[in-house]
């Protein structure tokens, strides 16, 4: 019988045919795969003709359409829906794939001629996408160590596997610590909490078989509750779980893991012949430098600092108004300050939410979409993963762009956060291709499912990421979408964020659930109003977590990551009743592979552009200035990495930004 993960997918769009696929049909998958690459490279490597960019870079840019496959499948439904199988799966594949690429990038022959088409280039009729792409391929080889020989070059092999094995317990442990903790609720323990969050704790009950509602460490759960239970002692318990993630002891235990990734990473870094790992990592980033990196975040600490430790006196002073002395905790400041919020700008969440349908924030994504760039989105009725996965076919003038998935419902098999994936990248080369898309979210289900202001902005800030798939236009699958600079890459998504705010948008899609009427005008004047609302809270936990991620990355690493993320709160005076975002044992952007690893910061610096390019649009003639918008997509969202990130924004506004237009946008100047 044929491997389905093998064969073609004769499916509308070549979607992969999740109803034929199984657990079983993985491994063996895998390792066919691997083979077809392997003789793939090996091809290449021992090709006796001259090196040629087409025989060569173009070579390595022709698909794998096997392990393309599989790994497209099987890592959605491994951060998506996991299960002990898969996990399992997971932790034999990691070391396996590690190796299969540490070995294409110790590949000798394949570097000497890789490096051969590079000490050529001037004298090839490249064009500028091609010059760009081999100048990519040849830093990767380098910076994966290709120049590396005997022990050094056997030592960075191991360093790679070591890696990888770690990410992926470091991810696992986490899931564990996740899916197993909860807190039970009586009737009593309900009081205060407001009609959504008390649905979606029976939610959370029900899938995990529990006759009653629970608290669980799913953000969409957790915050409403910490948000709105006058329990103070359920507060804390609940917490505390939530902070102590990663780090209960035991087998699910991160906090050794981490230390050896730090380790691991700045014995790579040394390798190499850099300084430390944040030396080696910034250097592809507009960043570039660690310096750069600490004054950027030092720049918007200060006045997010000075912020917070103002709300956290006027919290204090309300906490004991209630009769409670003492310090303000981490699990009193979202109590308090929905309490303020709603005193101060007399807007209450619950009153806030039937407006907020999951439904109709998605065709207010969609919409905004279709104004902006022509984009139109019809259902398909395709197999997918999960039944909670819905699917559209993505046009623009009759033409197909793109299939879009979405999967936005927190259950115990999915990985906490939002993310966006494709299945499939978009390409030109060595024949056309259109992209298939993922979002995955974590928000509590309801009938009808209602989100938070915060959900609707991450459903908005995830659809970004996704249109920068949907719209690329490169020929190379290798710079198509989102593969870009890590600090480049959140531009897009946080600059989408803005589109949710714009009243004509909330005037038509936030629509009550009940009802059906549209937001009020004085509702939404709050909600805009509010935009700003908590904005030191926000910003010092997001901050504090980008600098303990720097200091671990830039210089030596610490034998205790613990003991140095509390000296880098205490040197910047974190406040007493604010915890980081993401404290390491529980930092999966960081921990659970490379990809933010000394990089965390690049939303912030996203954002600095994202503010700024959002004023573009203001400056001209609105949110949905059609000159604005072309510009946008020519400049950035069609062309990946075809160019230098710099580059790009600035023929997108004719210059680069300064951290001024953020922390107006934050609320954070100086008055």
């Amino acid at each position: 019988m044929t491997n389905p993960l093998l064969s073609h997918w004769d499916t509308p769009f070549e979607i992969a045919p999740f109803d034929q696929i199984s657990d079983e049909d993985f491994a063996s998958a895998l390792d066919q795969a691997l083979a077809a690459h392997n003789a793939q490279i090996d091809a290449i490597a021992s090709n006796p003709d001259a090196p040629t960019f087409d025989n060569v870079i173009g070579a390595l840019e022709t698909p794998c359409q096997a392990l393309e496959q599989v790994l497209s499948v099987f890592y959605t439904v491994a951060g998506a829906d996991s299960n002990p199988k898969r996990q399992e799966l997971q932790r034999a594949f990691s070391p396996k794939l590690a190796a299969h690429s540490s070995a294409i990038t110790a590949n000798k022959a394949l570097y000497a001629r890789i490096k051969a088409v590079w000490d050529q280039r001037d004298e090839l009729d490249l064009t500028e996408e091609q010059q760009r792409v081999l100048m990519l391929t040849h830093r990767s080889f380098v910076r994966g160590g290709a120049a590396l020989e005997g022990a050094e070059d056997a030592r960075m092999q191991e360093i790679k596997g070591r890696l990888a094995i770690l990410g992926t317990e470091f991810t696992q442990n986490l899931l564990a610590d996740e899916s197993n903790w909860f807190m039970e609720l009586s009737e009593e323990d309900l009081e205060g909490l407001p009609d959504f969050a008390i649905a979606a704790a029976r939610a959370a009950g029900k899938e995990k078989g529990v006759d009653g509602p629970v608290v669980t460490t799913s953000r969409s759960i957790i915050t409403p509750f910490l948000q709105f239970s006058p329990r103070r002692d359920l507060r804390e318990k609940a917490f505390q779980a939530w902070a102590a993630r990663g780090a209960n002891g035991g087998k699910t235990d991160n906090r050794e893991i981490a230390a050896e990734i730090l380790a691991l990473r700045e014995e790579r870094a040394k390798l190499l012949g850099y300084e430390n790992f944040a030396a080696y990592k910034l250097e592809t980033e507009m960043a570039k430098t660690p310096e750069a990196v600490r004054g950027l975040l030092m720049d918007v600490w200060g006045p997010a600092k000075a912020r917070a430790d103002a709300d956290a006196v006027i919290l204090t002073e309300m906490m004991q108004a209630d009769g409670i002395n003492g310090d303000l905790e981490p699990w009193d400041w979202r109590y308090y300050s929905e309490k303020r919020r709603k005193i101060e700008h007399d807007l209450d969440e619950a009153e806030l939410k039937p407006y907020l349908q999951l439904d109709k924030m998605i065709e207010a994504a969609f919409s905004c979409a279709n104004r902006l760039f022509g984009l139109e989105f019809e259902p398909l009725d395709i197999p997918l993963y999960h039944p909670d996965c819905r699917a559209w076919e993505v046009t623009r003038n009759g033409e197909h762009m793109a299939v879009f998935i979405g999967d936005y419902f927190a259950r115990g098999s999915k990985r906490s956060g939002a993310w966006c994936s494709a299945m499939r990248g978009q390409a030109k080369f060595p024949e056309k291709q259109a992209p298939v898309v993922i979002n995955v979210c974590n928000f509590a289900k309801g009938d009808p499912a209602l989100l938070s202001y915060d959900d609707a902005r991450t459903l908005f800030h995830e659809f970004g990421h996704a249109l920068h798939q949907m719209l690329s236009d490169v020929t190379y699958e290798s710079i198509s979408g989102t593969s870009v600079a890590r600090d480049f890459v959140e531009l897009p998504s946080q600059l989408y964020e803005h589109w949710l705010e714009v009243p004509e948008v909330l005037s038509e899609f936030a629509t009550h659930a009940e009802t059906g009427e549209p937001m009020p005008k004085e509702m939404l004047d709050k909600v805009l109003g509010a935009a700003t609302y908590d904005m030191g809270f926000q910003t010092v936990e997001y901050v504090a977590s980008a600098l303990v991620d720097l200091a671990f990355h830039d210089g030596a690493a610490p034998a205790d990551p613990m003991a140095r993320q509390a000296e880098v709160l205490a040197e910047i005076g974190m406040p007493h009743a604010i915890t980081m975002r993401h404290a390491t044992p529980h930092f999966a952007h960081v921990f659970s592979g490379d990809g933010y690893s000394s990089g965390y910061y690049s939303y912030m610096w996203s954002e600095v552009m994202d503010a700024d390019a959002f004023a573009a649009f203001e400056e001209a003639g609105g949110a949905f200035d059609p000159e604005r918008a072309k510009a946008l997509e020519e400049n950035i969202l069609s062309t990946g990495g075809s160019k230098d990130p710099a580059e790009l924004y600035t023929a997108f506004r004719g210059r680069l930004p300064g951290v001024e237009a953020l922390l107006k946008g934050r609320g954070l100047a100086a008055e």
